[in-house]
């Protein structure tokens, strides 16, 4: 028996939860320690987690925008009205959230951007989808690169209301290209996850296909990074081109990354794979391990129970409980005892959202709820109701 459409997907919410928990996990266990070197979860989930995140923020827009179906007429306008109301409110979220300046990066007002940049693909199929993913992780990189020492930057990590309101033009320089996600590039994972939100999630198959795909992805990136930094000579070239530079240093930033954005000295900065460096080889691998791992809870989701349920739950609310988490990390709490931290975190999101879903009978998380009532009356009032646009679209096929 076919299931209800509008019955949420248990392996995206799944999938969201594994993402929350590792940007908690980044967020807060150091990457380096004097007993074992690198951290394993650094090795793991660097860049990886956030990517998963970006990408699962894709497949959420399609649920919101026709699912499977492509939109026309005025609902396809309705979803694109509501679709610049919740970039506007999760944007403004994240640089509200700016000002407690918590000790990490904080991605809610980079989606805004994204959101908005999203805003007029909501009509494509997904092959053009795939290929405009492919475009940003190649060309967005590059044109990061071009623009970067023209642009005005911020001191610090995040932009909030007031630097929005004194300086829009710089605001709008970190958040496309000069800060810690930036959107052009980024869009690629959206792009990604806009494609596969097209696809029946529900089927076995195409659940096998995400998983393969997502593996070959994964090491297409790699194994690109690997040639243009080997037998082609990248490294050499990199450190020609860049004084001051040492290879120890150079080896350093392969693994954790640059500390203020990827350096401009020569092109060949861009054949790097080192977490949050926006190169097409990371956003290329990074968007494999998303979709390998968006398909790995999918299969799992169909046998996993009561075992996956807590994950489900707090999957269903992450931008409520990402915020919080800000709001707790920007307080310094336990930080000198990083797992310590990182269980009252995880705990306190599970417990925040098992009440949640308990008293308000599986409703939406608060700031979840805010923003989709905005989103909904918006595209409501510009296009036919959500509901009534998915059935049309339902009959047009995907395209």
């Amino acid at each position: 028996m076919t299931k209800p459409a509008g019955k949420r997907l248990k392996g995206v919410d799944v999938a969201r939860g594994v993402a929350l928990l590792g940007m908690m996990a980044i967020h807060l266990v150091p990457a380096w320690t004097e007993e074992s070197g690198t951290s394993p979860v650094w090795t793991l989930l660097a860049g990886r987690a956030a990517a998963l995140f970006a990408l699962l923020a894709g497949v959420s827009l399609t649920f919101t925008s026709g699912g499977a179906g492509l939109l026309s007429g005025q609902a396809l306008a309705g979803a694109r009205a509501a679709l610049a109301v919740r970039a506007l409110a999760v944007g403004a979220i994240g640089l509200g959230v700016a000002y407690l300046d918590p000790p990490a990066a904080i991605i809610l007002g980079y989606y805004g951007a994204m959101f908005l940049l999203a805003v007029p693909l909501l009509g494509l199929g997904p092959r053009t989808l795939a290929l405009a993913a492919l475009g940003f992780a190649v060309l967005g990189p590059l044109l990061m690169q071009e623009v970067r020492d023209w642009l005005p930057d911020l001191d610090g990590y995040d932009p909030t209301l007031t630097d929005l309101v004194a300086r829009p033009g710089t605001v709008a320089a970190v958040l496309l290209f000069t800060g810690s996600y930036p959107a052009v590039p980024w869009m690629a994972y959206i792009c990604a996850g806009l494609a596969v939100g097209r696809l029946d999630l529900r089927s076995r198959a195409i659940q096998v296909r995400l998983v393969a795909g997502g593996v070959l992805l994964a090491a297409a990136g790699w194994l690109a990074s690997l040639l243009m930094m080997g037998p082609l000579g990248g490294r050499e070239r990199i450190l020609a081109a860049t004084p001051g530079l040492k290879a120890a240093e150079l080896e350093e930033l392969l693994v954790y990354g640059p500390d203020f954005g990827l350096p401009t000295t020569t092109h060949w900065w861009l054949a790097v794979l080192a977490p949050y460096s926006t190169t097409p080889p990371e956003i290329i691998a990074t968007t494999g391990t998303a979709l390998a791992a968006l398909g790995g809870l999918l299969l799992l989701s169909r046998a996993g129970g009561a075992v996956l349920a807590p994950l489900a739950v707090m999957g269903g609310m992450t931008l409520t409980l990402y915020t919080g988490h800000l709001v707790l990390l920007s307080t310094g709490l336990l930080l000198r005892h990083p797992w310590a931290a990182l269980a009252v975190h995880v705990a306190g999101a599970l417990l925040f959202a098992l009440i949640w879903r308990n008293v308000t009978e599986g409703r939406p998380g608060p700031l979840e709820g805010l923003v989709s009532l905005a989103a909904k009356r918006t595209g409501a009032w510009i296009g036919p109701a959500a509901t009534r646009g998915r059935r049309t679209a339902a009959r047009t096929g995907p395209g």
